[in-house]
């Protein structure tokens, strides 16, 4: 046997249990570095309360004193209906699905079929899907001709950083050295607003930097000759940190980016101010399938589905960048 041919529909549970849950709850979720909502109601609200100070009264045996109203904000996250598919010759398919296969001894490999080729073939095609959709969750652009499904998160961070609305440094000109690029985060977190300074003690901060400056961070970590620094240089490091805020590689080197972000750039801001939602639940027709299509001899997967970013506020982000 040569070709995988039988089909596959997931919907509903099946939808959500098989592909999009392990994508965006665990392990995925934190690999993604950000506020994650599935399958929250269409359209999906995202709600803050604000108390107001003066909360606290001089006790008295009756009656009621009060203070003011919480103030509540609320933002819609914008979601778009995406359809994603991709196609593998079949020879070619089934090479890697058998790759995926093979190590476990008690399949029969002249008949693929069950369980474990099941598995194989949605996590080939989940680990595509999600890729796309972290690619697309920085990068998204509607107006450009690709990753252009929904706008990501780094075009409303560089429209405000246009409109002075984001509070940015730049880098100075020349080549970057790493003792200045710490000296520049230093700058981030020190003239960044008392609301996002306050919001440190809650653990939720992070540097969201292009790959360069990561490993230019790293790369100066490594050079400070202790014996930690010669573990590190050995064993790599596994989560960067400054200042006991992690740094979060953005890796999106391999993608063409838009003209309008820089060439480097580092952002710090909370999490949770960095929303992804995801919905599988309110919309008929939403669903994967994978089949064999004869004509073409090729294996066709396909997922229907609705996705959207936010910035929850403007206010929360420091950005430092260079076009050099």
């Amino acid at each position: 046997m040569s070709y995988i041919e039988n089909s596959k529909q997931y919907t509903g549970k099946d939808l959500a249990n098989t592909f999009f849950i392990p994508m965006l709850t665990g392990e995925s979720a934190k690999d993604l570095a950000i506020r994650v909502l599935y399958n929250m109601p269409v359209p999906t609200i995202v709600t803050t309360w604000t108390s107001k100070p003066g909360i606290m009264h001089k006790f008295t045996s009756k009656g009621w004193v009060g203070g003011q109203s919480a103030e509540k904000k609320d933002m819609e996250i914008p979601m778009t209906r995406i359809k994603a598919e991709n196609a593998y010759s079949a020879a070619e398919y089934f090479s890697m699905v058998y790759e995926k296969v093979s190590a476990i001894t008690s399949m029969n490999m002249e008949d693929l079929s069950g369980t474990e080729l099941e598995k194989a073939e949605t996590e080939l095609f989940r680990k595509t899907l999600q890729e796309e959709i972290r690619a697309t969750m920085w990068l998204g652009d509607t107006t450009q001709p690709s990753l252009n499904t929904f706008d990501g998160l780094l075009k409303p961070i560089f429209k405000g950083v246009g409109d002075k609305s984001v509070r940015s440094i730049d880098f100075p000109a020349g080549e970057l050295k790493s003792y200045t690029l710490q000296n520049i985060m230093g700058k981030l977190l020190e003239q960044a607003p008392a609301a996002l300074q306050h919001l440190r003690s809650e653990g939720h901060l992070a540097f969201f930097a292009t790959s360069d400056l990561s490993n230019l961070f790293e790369t100066g970590l490594n050079e400070n000759g202790c014996s930690t620094s010669y573990t590190d240089l050995k064993e790599g490091i596994p989560q960067l940190s400054f200042r006991g805020i992690p740094i979060i590689d953005l890796k999106i080197g391999g993608y063409t980016l838009p003209s309008t972000l820089p060439k480097s750039f580092i952002i710090l801001t909370d999490r949770r101010n960095l929303v992804l939602a995801v919905n599988t639940a309110d919309l008929p027709g939403n669903e994967v399938r994978m089949w064999y299509n004869p004509d073409e001899m090729e294996n066709r997967q396909r997922a229907v589905f609705m996705a959207g970013c936010g910035l929850l506020s403007k206010d929360l982000v420091m950005v430092a960048k260079t076009d050099a």
